[in-house]
């Protein structure tokens, strides 16, 4: 973990992302480290002075995830798990709302709602690709959403292009880093 962690600081990343905990489609994929690989990323960011990040699937996730990093992810498959969102919503870490494959811009903002009906005001926004047609990438970054979402909120959103590519040799050379936009 640290010696990724290295590279990609090297690289120019301010924050580091590490998926303790991971949602796959099979059953029989690997499935993260969990509190171990929390343990991991938290030493790797506390050593090179970066902040951390990482999903929290479930309820009982998200109070370990704040216990490790800087800041919890609610990944695409959860962005409309409302007991997750409130969850998210009570403790005060800032919270990366991921925008799910299939969400439209409405459903962003109100799942971002249900955490801040919480009392967590700490949320950034993730536009990183939709489903569409194409087949020559995994995702179409929906880069029409970023004035739109500008307009109807208040909340940062950071572009993710890295998923919409989805072709590693590709993210590289997209034009764009995940920054604030």
């Amino acid at each position: 973990m640290f010696t990724t962690a290295k590279i990609v600081k090297d690289a120019g990343a301010t924050i580091i992302r590490g998926g303790a905990y991971k949602p796959r489609s099979s059953p029989y994929a690997f499935q993260g480290l969990g509190e171990k690989g929390l343990k991991y990323l938290n030493e790797s960011g506390s050593k090179l002075h970066m902040p951390t990040i990482s999903e929290a699937m479930t309820v009982e996730q998200v109070e370990i995830v704040a216990k490790y990093c800087d800041i919890v992810q609610i990944g695409v498959r959860n962005i409309q798990n409302y007991d997750l969102l409130k969850a998210a919503g009570k403790q005060t870490k800032p919270v990366l709302l991921k925008r799910g494959m299939a969400t439209t811009i409405k459903e962003l903002l109100l799942s971002a709602e249900y955490i801040l009906s919480q009392g967590n005001y700490n949320v950034i926004l993730c536009e990183r690709g939709i489903r569409t047609f194409e087949t020559a990438t995994r995702f179409t970054i929906d880069l029409n959403s970023i004035p739109v979402i500008k307009k109807l909120s208040h909340l940062p959103v950071v572009l993710d292009p890295s998923h919409g590519i989805g072709i590693r040799e590709h993210v590289r050379t997209s034009k764009f880093a995940a920054r604030p936009v």
